[in-house]
């Protein structure tokens, strides 16, 4: 069901990051007014959240809030202002090995935030719906075998404080659906890659590294695989899912990946035809945290929403490698 003629609009958190740039101007582009949230922190280099932020200068249906999301009265106040009923919350501390070295940002960003954004929806009138991220990495270090990992598969073995903080969301989100009966719905992403990325994923340091002529250090000796999938389709599993929401008092997880895991080399050797150039590799072991293969069964998604990825590696890795080009200059 699309909303597009409603005049409330849709809070996006983490509208100056990497996915939720692309879920804001998707919004906006089928005619929804859009309120995004960031607090615009320098996890990676602030300059990128702020040319994403600089593409909706000018759209009249999109406003922007620099705020903390754990800030959780400016939050309620915003939801309550503004008559939320939709959110999609996207804002989270990042990554895996940061995690390891700066453990008290995901207590704030990723648990109070959390609690924050559902605490202002909970009290929010006529609430309809709440979309939020969590990561494949709740999985813990699953081997990969022939069938793509399951939602209903146990997920109580986190090797990263990260992944930890993520699965706590989603029983957080459980247990407010229960008590408060607003319907929830986390999307465990598996390995976004595209225009605008996020620098500190490998695909865009490895390109940094090749086009200035360094070597990359490739962990886990090159035997890891993942998931890459393609922000437009991740794009789609987003919105396809907010527009599809549980019943009354319901949370549910939902898989959204491209569901073709990729193997380390493989996606080093796409990209380097991508980019044009070969990359000088030096070998290292898997590093704490990091798991060994991701690899996503999207059949809940795809019969709530028909989603079905549509960009495979060479072709997005290429766009990818475009765009690297056209916004830091050909000589990066």
């Amino acid at each position: 069901m699309i909303y597009s003629t409603r005049q409330t609009p849709i809070l996006v958190t983490g509208a100056a990051g990497f996915i939720g740039h692309a879920v804001a101007h998707r919004l906006l582009a089928r005619g929804e007014r859009v309120i995004g949230v960031d607090i615009v922190n320098d996890y990676y280099d602030p300059a990128l959240k702020e040319a994403r932020l600089a593409t909706f200068a000018g759209i009249n249906s999109f406003a922007f809030e620099r705020l903390d999301i754990a800030d959780a009265e400016k939050m309620r106040a915003l939801v309550n202002d503004n008559n939320i009923v939709r959110v999609v919350h996207l804002a989270a501390q990042a990554g895996v090995r940061y995690s390891i070295e700066n453990p008290f940002a995901y207590e704030r960003s990723n648990l109070a935030g959390h609690l924050s954004v559902m605490e202002a929806c909970r009290h929010a009138e006529g609430f309809e719906h709440l979309v939020y991220a969590s990561s494949s990495s709740v999985y813990g270090d699953k081997p990969m075998g022939g069938e793509g990992f399951k939602e209903d598969e146990p997920a109580n073995d986190p090797v990263s404080l990260y992944a930890a903080t993520k699965r706590a969301c989603e029983l957080m989100s459980q247990s407010y659906a229960k008590l408060y009966g607003f319907p929830q719905t986390g999307l465990r992403f598996f390995t976004v890659y595209g225009p605008w990325g996020r620098p500190d994923m490998a695909y865009f340091s490895f390109t940094q590294k090749i086009l200035r002529g360094e070597a990359i250090e490739v962990y886990g000796n090159g035997q890891m695989a993942r998931d890459f999938t393609y922000i437009d389709d991740i794009v789609d599993g987003i919105i396809g899912s907010l527009d599809h929401p549980p019943a009354h008092g319901e949370h549910r997880v939902l898989n959204i990946g491209d569901s073709h895991p990729i193997g380390l080399m493989d996606m080093i050797e796409t990209l380097e035809k991508a980019i044009g150039r070969e990359a000088v590799k030096i070998m290292r072991p898997m590093q704490p945290g990091d798991v060994t293969a991701t690899y996503a069964d999207v059949s809940k998604l795809h019969a709530l929403t028909g989603y079905k990825p549509k960009v495979m590696l060479a072709e997005g890795l290429k766009k990818f490698a475009d765009w690297y080009r056209a916004y830091y200059g050909p000589a990066s």
